[in-house]
């Protein structure tokens, strides 16, 4: 498919606070955090992943990072994030039902879409969501 992801991701992030971060992907992409894109920072990973609100070619967006001269000098490395059909939900409160899961996770206004299944992992307090096509897990 021609489909392209609307997230990028960061590796080699520490020598970068994550508020330099955004104004860096705020001055190379011409948009506004929050409304034209988010920013989610994995610590453990040294990584952050920023999710384009607002369509544009993240594809040329990696392109204008890997060569631009600040992303250079942090060591920092810019990659499309792959699609998937599968998320992981981490911190799912005990007695939340499959069905309940399933309508957030099909919400429009959550950046949700069809599911076609949800594999509860209670000991993890967590579950499995598979979508029924890739764009509804952004």
């Amino acid at each position: 498919s021609a489909e392209t992801s609307p997230s990028v991701v960061f590796e080699n992030i520490q020598g970068c606070s994550p508020k330099c971060l955004c104004m860096l992907l705020e001055n190379i992409s011409g948009l506004a955090v929050d409304d034209d894109f988010t920013v989610e920072v994995i610590p453990e990973i040294n990584a952050a992943v920023a999710t384009f609100i607002k369509s544009i070619d993240t594809e040329e967006f990696v392109k204008e990072c890997s060569q631009n001269k600040r992303v250079k000098e942090f060591k920092m490395t810019a990659r499309l994030l792959e699609l998937t059909q599968s998320i992981k939900a981490e911190n799912i409160p005990d007695g939340v039902s499959t069905d309940y899961i399933t309508v957030y996770f099909e919400s429009v206004r959550n950046g949700g879409g069809p599911v076609s299944d949800v594999q509860l992992l209670p000991e993890e307090n967590s579950a499995i969501i598979t979508f029924c096509d890739r764009k509804g897990n952004a």
